[in-house]
């Protein structure tokens, strides 16, 4: 589980460090154009958008590559502990016969074919629904339609052509 958690923890440290140039740079502009904005009295709130996404464009070109190779770093890492680290730890794996022994679903399909003999009757006849009772079956009735709704004052005058 240790591992695990490591990984975790240097995942978040990667998002910080990919993050915080690209917030930073936003941050110190946005400071920036607040201080002439008030200086000049000119209260736009473009003038201030502009200036911040061409620096964190610039940021992200400028840092790209060393972003993308800390991810790609991130992700080798997390791809040797997947196939490396966790099989061959005891606490992370199931034995190879789990799966022998259990039976999913189990108390949930106890009697979901009872008037069926076996499954072979179900695939043979495609058309028939397996249905528990005939209860079941008169239970099911397509939905009721409903009315045509009237048309409002617009579509009556567009239909009688007024």
């Amino acid at each position: 589980m240790e591992p695990l958690i490591e990984y975790l923890a240097r995942g978040f440290m990667v998002m910080l460090a990919i993050s915080m140039p690209c917030v930073l740079v936003a941050a110190g502009i946005g400071l920036v154009v607040g201080i002439l904005q008030a200086v000049t009295q000119v209260q736009e709130q473009t003038i201030a958008a502009a200036p911040k996404i061409l620096a964190v464009f610039l940021v992200i070109i400028i840092g790209g590559v060393g972003f993308i190779r800390i991810l790609t770093n991130l992700f080798t890492d997390g791809m040797a502990l997947a196939f490396n680290v966790v099989p061959k730890n005891e606490t992370y794996v199931l034995s190879s016969d789990y799966y022998k022994y259990t039976t999913p679903f189990e108390g949930e399909m106890k009697d979901r074919f009872k008037n069926q003999p076996d499954i072979n009757e179900i695939m043979k006849n495609p058309g028939k629904v397996p249905f528990i009772d005939n209860q079941q079956r008169m239970k099911y009735l397509p939905s009721q339609r409903t009315p045509m709704p009237r048309p409002d004052f617009v579509e009556t005058n567009t239909i009688l052509g007024r």
